[in-house]
């Protein structure tokens, strides 16, 4: 298959051009700098340019672009980088795809925040949407996604916490324990919806290949934890105790409206689909994904 990649550079892009092009695939990403021969310059901001051809000839295109969201103070500027980043980049490609006259798949990042957050209620692709910031947000780049509809199959991938090396949360998670510092957020009964990275690839991977796939899609184990039980799971693989208890008032006057919707507050989301149509998790428990990372 012809693939482009838009946001192939961070984390999960780089590991998913690694993993189509071992499986033969030819990969294409797309940039605003270009360093290589398998990348193809393009700016959102302007749809315009040679990277329309290169979507036009695709048999998927994968869109992972976006800032991150978490690490800074969710300020009334922060927030519209956050939405341009997506929404601009997601416009562009479902434009250059219902014009290229073929027959794409388009999987289109988006994430679990859709949901909003709950401790008592578990989300599947059937479950109503949040009302809140980052709701919000989701909501408008997996509709701006749906444009490329009905001249591609649409996915939306509402990922969860993807755990593996190279960067995502992983590093983050465990600097603490690092220093022995490591314990639960606030009050350690959020839910956590993680993934192993390289289930987050596999599964990928097939909804890219499998017709049945389409609309929203949920990138979460089988098995969401609570924070709590995330940090004694990681001071285990660790050989770390999991004592310090970092409390939500600090949070909160660092990070202001982030902390609470993407930390203090958690998402109990499972993967209903995936698992209807048969996909195999590797890593469906916290403990072995955690036990094969810090193996590795």
């Amino acid at each position: 298959m012809n693939v482009v990649i838009a946001g192939g550079t961070g984390f999960l892009g780089r590991a998913l051009t690694k993993a189509l092009n071992a499986d033969g695939h030819r990969v294409t990403v797309l940039t605003r700098t270009v360093s290589g021969p398998s990348q193809a310059q393009w700016d959102p901001a302007k749809p315009i340019g040679a990277w329309i051809d290169t979507v036009s000839r695709a048999d998927a295109v994968v869109n992972l672009a976006g800032e991150s969201i978490t690490g800074r103070r969710w300020t009334p500027v922060r927030k519209q980088a956050l939405r341009d980043s997506r929404v601009s980049a997601t416009s562009a490609l479902a434009t250059a795809i219902a014009a290229s006259g073929r027959r794409l798949v388009f999987l289109s990042a988006s994430g679990i925040g859709v949901y909003g957050t709950s401790e008592r209620h578990a989300f599947t692709e059937e479950s109503p949407t949040g009302s809140d910031f980052l709701a919000d947000l989701c909501r408008e780049w997996e509709r701006t996604a749906m444009q490329a509809a009905p001249a591609a199959r649409v996915i939306l991938l509402r990922t969860g916490v993807v755990l593996g090396h190279g960067g995502g949360a992983l590093p983050e998670l465990a600097r603490p324990f690092r220093f022995f510092a490591g314990g639960p957020i606030g009050s350690g009964r959020q839910a956590v919806s993680w993934i192993h990275l390289d289930d987050w690839l596999q599964m990928t991977k097939w909804a890219m290949t499998n017709a049945r796939v389409e609309g929203p899609l949920n990138l979460t184990a089988p098995d969401p934890v609570t924070n709590a039980e995330l940090a004694l799971m990681l001071g285990d693989a660790l050989h770390r105790p999991s004592l310090i208890t970092a409390p939500a008032f600090a949070l909160r006057f660092m990070l202001g409206e982030m902390a609470e919707a993407a930390i203090l507050n958690g998402q109990r989301v499972l993967p209903a689909k995936a698992q209807a149509l048969g996909f195999t998790f590797r890593y469906p428990s916290l403990d072995d994904a955690l036990t094969a990372l810090f193996a590795a």
